[in-house]
């Protein structure tokens, strides 16, 4: 994709993430680095998901800087009176799992990216069932938006939100007050893959260099050691992820 401008931002995104904004900094404590990887046109973020919370530490880090990115979000979220409108009008793109509606969601991101806005994901999927927080297997959504839109992808790694909101539950802790840190590393080489049919191996192991980047880059900002293969969990329709 050649150079894009970036899209005019929704009103209703600007105020909603200004209101968002003042709980985020009363309940934490942000460390962010990395910011001059974001580019100035349209891109994918990729970050991993340790906390129900995560899309709102990711955003805080987002529009301290300017940047509005949509995310995808459970369609559930968009059937929620007074949310879903205002997921709609920020821009939101509903995630149809396990449905035929899926493709329809990254279409409507691809579009998205197209037209100039940037676009946060959560590879994963869901929340990391790996014991130590460490991301596990990814879908390929993310790497098929990438090679099809040609958009560059940033990773996000972040630490700290399984703090203030511990996983998988939906309880708050806010006294704690812990330090948020959000690095955003370079863009993913994804170059080996141009230009090739965007088939499943192709899907697949573009998907492992995302992950791979992303883990290593999670890796400098928190303690432990990555596992050397991610857990592998695969959906049960109807009955969440198992190994």
């Amino acid at each position: 994709m050649g150079s894009v401008d970036r899209a005019p931002v929704p009103r209703a995104y600007r105020v909603a993430a200004g209101i968002a904004r003042v709980p985020v900094r009363a309940m934490t404590r942000p460390r962010w680095s990395g910011l001059e990887n974001l580019p100035d046109g349209p891109f994918l973020a990729v970050a991993n998901h340790v906390s129900t919370i995560d899309p709102l530490t990711a955003l805080h880090f987002f529009v301290a800087q300017g940047q509005f990115p949509v995310a995808l979000a459970k369609s559930p979220l968009f059937e929620a009176r007074g949310l879903g409108w205002l997921l709609r009008a920020c821009g939101y793109v509903p995630v149809y799992r396990d449905s035929d509606d899926a493709a329809a969601s990254i279409e409507a991101a691809a579009e998205r990216l197209r037209s100039g806005t940037s676009v946060l994901m959560f590879p994963e999927g869901t929340l990391t069932r790996d014991p130590d927080l460490w991301p596990m297997a990814a879908r390929t959504g993310a790497a098929r938006l990438a090679l099809e839109t040609g958009v560059p992808v940033v990773p996000i790694a972040q630490w700290g939100a399984h703090e203030l909101m511990p996983p998988p539950t939906y309880t708050l802790h806010p006294w704690r007050r812990p330090r948020i840190t959000v690095h955003a590393g370079a863009p993913v080489d994804l170059s080996r893959f141009r230009g090739q049919e965007i088939d499943g191996d192709v899907l697949r192991a573009a998907t492992a260099v995302i992950m791979a980047d992303l883990t290593d880059l999670l890796a400098t900002i928190r303690p432990g050691t990555p596992p050397t293969e991610p857990m592998q969990w695969r959906p049960e329709p109807g009955q969440g992820y198992r190994r």
